[in-house]
C-alpha cells in the first residue's frame, strides 16, 4: 500500500488540502444552522426559544456520535501511521457496532423524556409543545445523524475530507431546501411548524449518512468494512473508548452548561434565552470552520505520532493555531462591528436587538482566547489523551462558568451574566497551556528529531 499523504505531503499544504473542504462543509453547516432559526423566528418568538431549550439534547446526541467517532478516528489514524492494517479496520467495525448501541439510548430518550424535558423548563404551551415535537422526531430518527458523523470521520481519518465536504454539505443543502416546505406548509405538505423543522433535518442526515457510506465502501481503500470487524473486541473498543469518552463528557458539559444557563436566561426572560440560542446559531459562523480544522490536525497529529514523526506534529499544530487566531479574530470583528446587522436576519423585537446586541459585544471578547484552547484540545485528543480535554471542559464550563454566571445574574442585569464567557475561557487558557507543556514533555519531546522532507 502507499504511503498516506498524511506521512509525506508539505504540511502546510496538506492540512489545507485536508482542512478546506473540511471547512467549507461546516460553513455549509453553519449557514443551515442560521436559515434554519430564520425560518423559525418567523413562525414566534416562542418557537425561537423552543429550539434553544432543544439545544443541550441536539448537544448531547452530538456527544455520543462524535465522542465514538473521535476515538475511532484517533485510533484509525495511530493504526495506519504504525501500519497496523487490521487494526484499523477493527477501528472502523467496531466503531460502527458503537454508535448503533449509541443510537439506541437516545431513542428511548425521544420517546419517554421529550415532554418531561421541556415541561421542566417552560410553563409556555407553544414552547413546551414545539419543542418536545422537536426533540422527539431528531431522537427517535436519530440514526441517521450517528452514521452520518461516524462515516464522515472516517472519510476524514484518512485523508479523504472532500468526500466528507460532500456529504456535510449534500446534507445541509437538502435540510434548507425542505425546512420551509415542512415549516410552512408548501406544495401540499401540511403546516407543521417546528416539527417540521426535525423532519427536515432528520431527512438530510439521512441522505448524507447513506452518501458517506457509499463513499467508504466505494472510495476510501485505506480501510475496510465488513461484519467480521463488527464484533467488539475488548482491547479494541478500550481504545476508542480511552479517546471517546472523555470527548463525549467533555460535549455533555456543554449540554449541561446550556442547560443551566438556559435556567439562568428564563429567570429574566424568555427573550433572554431566545437570544442566547441565536448567539450559538451565529457564533457556529467561525467556530464550526475551526472545528472542521480541528479534524484535519487531529488526524495529521496522530498519523504522525504514529509515524514517530515529531517535526510534522509540530509544524502542523503551530500552523493550525495561527490559522484558528485569525478566524477568531475575523469573528471577534463581525461581532463588535454589526451585531446589529447580525441580529437582524431573525426578525427580532425591540428588546430581542437590545439585549442581543450586548451579548454578541461582550461574548466574542474571548474568540481569540479560545481559538488556542480548541487546537490544544485537538493535540490532547489526538495523541490519546482525550481526559485532559475533559478536565479543560469541565473546569471551563461547570467550575468557572456556571457559577460566575449565576452570581453576576444576581445583580439583576442580564447583560452582566455575559461577561461569565470571557472569565471562564482565560480559566480555560491556563488549564490549556498546562496540560500542553506537559504531554510535549512526556510524549513528542522524546520523540526523535527527523529532518522535515
Amino acid at each position: 500500500m502507499n504511503e498516506n499523504k498524511m506521512g509525506t505531503m508539505p504540511i502546510g499544504k496538506l492540512l489545507l488540502n485536508m482542512a478546506l473542504p473540511m471547512i467549507a462543509s461546516m460553513m455549509v453547516q453553519a449557514l443551515y444552522n442560521v436559515v434554519d432559526s430564520i425560518y423559525i423566528s418567523r413562525v414566534s418568538e416562542s418557537a425561537v426559544t423552543a429550539l434553544s431549550l432543544a439545544f443541550p439534547v441536539q448537544n448531547m446526541s452530538i456527544a455520543l456520535a462524535s465522542g465514538i467517532a473521535v476515538g475511532v478516528n484517533s485510533l484509525l489514524s495511530r493504526s495506519l501511521g504504525e501500519k497496523r492494517q487490521d487494526m484499523a479496520n477493527k477501528a472502523a467495525g467496531n466503531g460502527i457496532t458503537l454508535i448503533m448501541i449509541a443510537a439506541g439510548l437516545l431513542m428511548l430518550f425521544g420517546i419517554f423524556g421529550a415532554r418531561p424535558y421541556y415541561e421542566l423548563q417552560s410553563n409556555v404551551e407553544e414552547t413546551v409543545n414545539g419543542g418536545s415535537a422537536y426533540v422527539s422526531i431528531t431522537s427517535i430518527l436519530c440514526i441517521g445523524c450517528f452514521f452520518q458523523v461516524l462515516f464522515e470521520r472516517l472519510l476524514q481519518s484518512t485523508g479523504r475530507t472532500i468526500y466528507s465536504m460532500i456529504t456535510q454539505g449534500t446534507g445541509a443543502i437538502i435540510n434548507i431546501i425542505l425546512d420551509p416546505i415542512f415549516i410552512f406548509g408548501y406544495f401540499g405538505v401540511p403546516k407543521m411548524g417546528v416539527a417540521g423543522a426535525a423532519i427536515a433535518t432528520v431527512i438530510g442526515q439521512c441522505i448524507a449518512a447513506s452518501l458517506a457510506i457509499y463513499f467508504n465502501i466505494k472510495r476510501n481503500p485505506d480501510i475496510e468494512l465488513g461484519v467480521k470487524y463488527m464484533k467488539p473486541e475488548s482491547l479494541v473498543v478500550k481504545n476508542i473508548l480511552v479517546v471517546g469518552i472523555p470527548s463525549m463528557v467533555m460535549m455533555a458539559i456543554g449540554s449541561v452548561m446550556n442547560f443551566g444557563m438556559n435556567q439562568i436566561f428564563q429567570s429574566f426572560s424568555e427573550t433572554a434565552t431566545g437570544v442566547f440560542g441565536i448567539y450559538y446559531k451565529l457564533q457556529s459562523f467561525f467556530f464550526m470552520p475551526l472545528f472542521g480544522m480541528n479534524g484535519a490536525t487531529i488526524s495529521i497529529v496522530a498519523y504522525n505520532y504514529g509515524a514517530k514523526r515529531k517535526d510534522r506534529m509540530m509544524q502542523a499544530v503551530k500552523i493550525a493555531a495561527t490559522a484558528a487566531f485569525c478566524i477568531m479574530m475575523a469573528g471577534l470583528l463581525a461581532f463588535q462591528i454589526i451585531p446589529q446587522v447580525l441580529l437582524g436576519i431573525f426578525n427580532p423585537s425591540d428588546e430581542f436587538l437590545v439585549i442581543g446586541t450586548a451579548a454578541l459585544r461582550i461574548i466574542s471578547i474571548h474568540f481569540p482566547v479560545a481559538a488556542f484552547c480548541i487546537v490544544f484540545g485537538a493535540v490532547f485528543q489526538a495523541l490519546g489523551n482525550g481526559i485532559y480535554s475533559t478536565v479543560v471542559s469541565l473546569g471551563r464550563q461547570l467550575v468557572v462558568l456556571l457559577p460566575v454566571a449565576y452570581v453576576l445574574s444576581l445583580t439583576g442585569s442580564v447583560n452582566n451574566v455575559w461577561w461569565a464567557f470571557p472569565i471562564a475561557e482565560i480559566a480555560s487558557l491556563i488549564l490549556s497551556v498546562f496540560f500542553f507543556k506537559k504531554i510535549y514533555t512526556e510524549r513528542i519531546a522524546v520523540l526523535p528529531d527527523v529532518e522535515t522532507a
